[in-house]
């Protein structure tokens, strides 16, 4: 029996209607999860997966009822990037910087409000929390744009704890982002590969380690970023060296990439060998998100590539059964 190599990926679609390709590509290799976007990078207006809360709860049961029954993920930090806006009748949640500001019991019902919503409309994970500490404010990716918590990595910690008594009341799993951590950065990660070699923190590290065991749905999403010290020439998603130095202590949390589409993987490789690359450096997960680039109609292929790597032995097959076990435990965890 063909193995599902699908399991290993979290793919995006363009508009409100699940397509076609979509649905052949979960029948022929099953499939792990869709992300979900508001705002389309194609059409450069907030005109994509999501309108009301209706339409997306429709749209996330259609999904959920497609072969292997993926899981529908959501980056819902607050702020800037919250895909689901209360404009459009969601439930408001701020920026990680403002929310730190507010006092405890507003938090939570912030939180509880807006992850109870999630498990309603049906998606099952969340990016979130940011966890990278804000140690440069005018990082354009995180403290830029207020997606931090805080500079102080003990109110980073406290919040990131009240969003997983939050997720778990509700039963929303939660993604740790973006390891190592990227709040020193100076580059946008959309944009090349950021150097964190001198930005990284020991104690920075560590609190993805301390924390994502303990977070319901225990994943960790692993960001482009490159540590000299660990590999002097692979981002981290392509690394298995950093992989490896991830996964010995966190044998069991699912890793997840950060969108393959980002220009420092496009400019050195590509989508599909990067995919391929990550999963052979021990990538639970690649996610593709088709907004930062319309690949819809090469996901098949990349698949395909996937799974004849596993032919070949180039691609460890125990490796990649372990990888699917991980997220098929998800899947169960979330139902």
């Amino acid at each position: 029996m063909p193995v599902p190599v699908g399991e290993l990926f979290i793919l995006g679609f363009h508009g409100k209607v699940v397509p076609a390709w979509l649905t052949e590509f979960a029948a022929r290799f099953g499939l792990g999860g869709v992300i979900l976007f508001d705002y389309s990078c194609r059409s450069r207006q907030y005109d994509n997966n999501i309108d009301t809360p209706a339409q997306v709860a429709s749209l996330c049961a259609e999904i959920a009822a497609l072969p292997s029954h993926p899981l529908l993920f959501i980056d819902q930090e607050g702020g800037r990037v919250a895909r689901l806006k209360d404009a459009n009748g969601f439930q408001p949640l701020p920026s990680a910087r403002d929310f730190n500001r507010l006092a405890r019991g507003e938090k939570e019902a912030i939180l509880a409000a807006s992850y109870s919503e999630l498990r309603r409309l049906g998606i099952r994970y969340n990016f979130a929390p940011v966890i990278d500490v804000d140690y440069n404010p005018d990082n354009p990716n995180i403290g830029g744009i207020k997606r931090s918590y805080s500079a102080d990595i003990g109110e980073v910690e406290a919040n990131a704890r009240l969003v997983h008594a939050a997720a778990r009341q509700a039963r929303v799993g939660l993604c740790l982002k973006h390891f190592p951590g990227i709040g020193g950065a100076n580059v946008d990660s959309h944009l090349d590969f950021m150097d964190i070699s001198d930005a990284l923190r020991a104690e920075q590290e560590e609190l993805f380690y301390a924390l994502a065991p303990k977070t319901f749905g225990d994943a960790v999403l692993v960001s482009h970023a490159i540590v000299r010290a660990w590999d002097a020439h692979k981002p981290m998603t392509l690394s298995s060296a950093g992989i490896g130095r991830l996964r010995r202590r966190l044998p069991e949390t699912l890793l997840i990439s950060d969108d393959m589409q980002m220009q420092g993987l496009q400019k050195a490789l590509g989508t599909g060998a990067a995919s391929r690359q990550a999963i052979a450096a021990g990538m639970d997960m690649v996610c593709i998100g088709n907004n930062l680039l319309d690949q819809e109609q090469e996901m098949a292929g990349v698949a395909a590539m996937i799974a004849a790597a596993m032919q070949d032995g180039s691609l460890d097959p125990a490796a990649v059964r372990h990888s699917i076990e991980r997220v098929r435990k998800r899947k169960l965890l979330l139902a």
